[in-house]
């Protein structure tokens, strides 16, 4: 996808507890050419929720329609709702030359990279478990049993960090960012990405 056009896709994961949110939230105020991929999902809104902003909200029936016609980059179903990456709305804002990030959890990452090998992948890590128990634990909103099992899947998750182009260690939030929106700038300088660019030059 990227070779054909000047947009990225890149594909953000980390363990719960890293600050993905934030660093996210972060590196969207930092590159205005930075969009966030809204999922579909078919859970209801939770307070202060918004359709459109924080999630696609729809019926199971409408996503499982989506998902006959192929209209997914990936989904996965929790208990009894479903989740999804909305395809053409991705490719439309890729193809126009942005900067999507698709901030998704390993497994459908992997689906992601099947699909399009050329995204771009960024694991975000902690600076050790020790800290990301102690951040878990400080959001005050968990139990120690939930604790205990986010820990375990969170090790888990780090097991495939392996399969990403990029390894972020989250220790302070500004270098992490900061390193986060280097990689993209790296990425949209890469010749493949740049071919189009190189054409206007030399023809003019």
């Amino acid at each position: 996808m990227a070779s054909k056009d000047k947009g990225l896709l890149v594909v953000l994961s980390a363990p719960a507890g890293c600050g993905k949110d934030t660093v996210l939230a972060e590196v969207k105020k930092a590159d205005q050419n930075v969009k966030q991929s809204i999922s579909m999902t078919t859970r209801l809104p939770r307070e202060g929720e918004q359709d459109g902003v924080d999630y696609y909200f729809t019926s199971q029936e409408d996503f499982e329609n989506k998902i006959k016609e192929n209209g997914f980059l990936e989904y996965v179903k929790y208990g009894v709702n479903y989740y999804g990456t909305p395809k053409k709305a991705i490719e439309e804002m890729v193809d126009s030359g942005k900067t999507v990030i698709l901030k998704i959890e390993v497994e459908g990452a992997g689906n992601v990279r099947k699909i399009y090998p050329d995204a771009v992948s960024i694991f975000i890590m902690p600076p050790s478990f020790t800290e990301l128990s102690r951040r878990l634990k400080n959001r005050g909103t968990e139990t120690e049993e939930d604790i205990c099992r986010r820990l375990k899947i969170a090790e888990d998750e780090m097991q495939r960090a392996k399969e990403y182009n990029y390894i972020v260690i989250n220790d302070d939030l500004s270098v992490c960012v900061n390193d986060v929106l280097s990689i993209i700038k790296a990425e949209r300088l890469k010749y493949s990405n740049m071919q189009e660019k190189i054409k206007e030059i030399i023809n003019n």
